[in-house]
């Protein structure tokens, strides 16, 4: 099987223009199949405040109205990722930009929730891994939005995360899919305020006696189980790290790697 790496960005690289182009500049030059997911950064809150559309956050998720959505699109499938193209380009990676809409590619449905209307958000429901595969045999580096479609014209907010997530379990039928998740962290740490506790390798049964010694921190815990989630779905690794040090995360010379071996 061919290797495919899918690789999700946040914020903390997205705000950081110099930050974003060194970034940019390191999946370039990464050889072989690769995605890139991204999210938001703060310019969709900023785009509100400047337009005076109010947001709403519950539990720290946004809740999406109508205004918000336009926004979001605006901001995510529109300047964000078109910037990321076009930088792609200028370094040397033949690269496209996607969301879910385009080529029918990320199907998903409206939240449903017992108590919270969380408006136009989407969780995932399809990947047409017949189109990504197609694309990437074109030699084509991906670039996606956190933007899907229900399939009937309705435009949807998704968690960036969870298209990585959701990408690398489905295209793990085709390729050895590593899933790489940056954040501003240097891993899965000891002691959330120094990176020198990262933890090299977690699996399944480190895992549980971190939990049950109580050393691992609430925040990353809902991290942890999707890694293992993906896993036990067909992904070959998870890596969870500094997007800055791409190579040294891929070699396993820096950041946390998840495996399921026991």
């Amino acid at each position: 099987m061919d290797k495919l790496y899918i690789i999700k960005i946040g914020g903390n690289i997205i705000d950081n223009e110099a930050g974003l182009s060194a970034f940019l500049d390191l999946f370039a030059a990464l050889a072989g199949k690769k995605v890139l997911v991204h999210g938001g950064g703060k310019l969709a809150t900023q785009l509100a405040a400047e337009l005076n559309v109010q947001q709403q956050l519950v539990d720290g998720r946004r809740i999406t109205d109508a205004g918000t959505l336009r926004i979001v699109t605006m901001v995510y499938a529109g300047l964000i990722n078109k910037k990321i193209v076009a930088s792609l380009q200028s370094k040397g990676s033949n690269a496209m930009g996607l969301t879910g809409a385009d080529g029918n590619v990320i199907t998903a449905h409206k939240r449903i929730h017992k108590t919270i209307d969380y408006g136009f958000v989407g969780d995932v429901d399809t990947i047409n891994t017949t189109f990504v595969a197609a694309l990437l045999k074109q030699g084509l580096d991906l670039v996606f939005a956190p933007i899907t479609h229900d399939k009937e014209g309705q435009l949807l907010n998704t968690n960036a995360d969870t298209i990585a997530q959701e990408l690398a379990r489905a295209m793990s039928k085709e390729y050895d899919v590593q899933l790489i998740y940056s954040f501003e962290k240097a891993g899965v740490l000891l002691d959330t305020n120094d990176d020198t506790t990262v933890i090299k390798t977690i699996d399944a049964a480190t895992y549980q006696s971190l939990r049950e010694r109580q050393l691992i921190f609430a925040g990353m815990i809902p991290k942890l189980d999707n890694a293992f989630e993906a896993l036990r779905s067909g992904v070959s690794k998870v890596i969870i790290g500094r997007g800055e040090q791409l190579p040294e995360l891929i070699a396993g010379q820096a950041g946390t790697t998840i495996t399921d071996a026991a």
